[in-house]
């Protein structure tokens, strides 16, 4: 049992492999490309990222016991505590394979995340004691439906703050209907939509989120910013920072980091965007899942680069 109450990221931990294509995209035939290896998931790619800007952070996830796994271990294990990691030879380490365009953004996606159904309800049961203390916890949609459950109902019962992080549109369908236990829902459009199960304004959609029971709720469009609401009725709409993309990847885990970040240090929800999208624009412009030159000074930095001087207050 650690002394030092620790944010805990549950969920996915994969190896991303990248292909940047070096001519415009055609189906059938082949292309020259740069490709590249760095560690995903996007719990794992929250907790680190949390782990640069100084935080305690706790990692729980599956690898399989091969290669990819211990690299994963290795590599994360320099800003995050691993010990919480499966291993199990059931299944390999989780792949996502990207192939990226030459303008920065994502022509083809292929993920093989089989390992995720080898995490049971009772495992996680049994690790949830060992855990604590606990400041926070950060979730993701990778794992399957009951383990999601699970984690909710005892952040609720614990009144533990909890931030679920969508994965994709399949995946947010395996969170409960009822959101009771939810402080933060960090989605983005397409995932809302799936949620809700409705095309409607995104101002609707937060609103039927809310309903659902989440506490506050944020929408990501990528360049065109994003939107919040909360039940206690702060709501807006945020114009995204504008930036030369090199590689997209990472993005919005790099959002979700900066806004529990900036949350957990007391700023409003306005302001926890604004470093949330500070955090993502770092990570837009490099070609790795976290920018390999992140702390809290940098985000900083960059936060006052592009928002400080709109009138925004600390």
């Amino acid at each position: 049992m650690r002394q030092a109450a620790s944010i805990v990221c549950i969920g996915g931990a994969n190896v991303d492999r990248k292909a940047r294509l070096l001519t415009p995209f055609r189906l059938g035939t082949s292309h020259p490309v740069v490709t590249t290896q760095t560690a995903g998931g996007v719990a794992r790619n929250v907790a680190e990222n949390l782990g640069r800007f100084g935080h305690t952070v706790s990692l729980v996830s599956a690898v399989g016991d091969d290669r990819d796994g211990q690299w994963l271990i290795d590599v994360t294990s320099r800003y995050v505590n691993t010990s919480f990691i499966m291993r199990t030879p059931k299944a390999n380490t989780g792949t996502y394979t990207a192939v990226i365009d030459e303008c920065g953004e994502m022509v083809l996606a292929l993920a093989d995340m089989v390992i995720y159904d080898t995490v049971g309800k009772e495992w996680m049961k049994q690790r949830w004691p060992e855990l604590g203390p606990i400041s926070a916890v950060v979730l993701d949609t990778n794992f399957p439906k009951a383990v999601i459950r699970l984690v909710i109902e005892q952040c609720r019962q614990e009144d533990i703050p909890l931030c679920v992080v969508t994965v994709s549109a399949p995946k947010v369908k395996r969170l409960p209907s009822d959101l009771s236990g939810v402080t933060w829902l960090i989605t983005n459009e397409a995932e809302a939509k799936a949620f809700v199960g409705s095309d409607g304004h995104t101002d609707d959609i937060m609103e039927a989120i809310l309903h659902a029971g989440a506490k506050n709720v944020v929408i990501t469009s990528g360049a065109n910013g994003v939107a919040y609401a909360a039940k206690q009725g702060e709501t807006g709409t945020l114009a995204a920072p504008k930036v030369d993309v090199v590689d997209a990847t990472g993005a919005g885990d790099a959002f979700a980091a900066g806004f529990l970040h900036g949350v957990l240090n007391g700023h409003t929800m306005k302001n926890a965007c604004y470093f949330g999208m500070s955090n993502a624009a770092l990570t837009l412009q490099t070609t790795e899942t976290v920018n390999r030159a992140l702390n809290e000074q940098v985000l900083h930095a960059v936060y006052k680069q592009y928002f400080r001087q709109g009138g925004m207050t600390e």
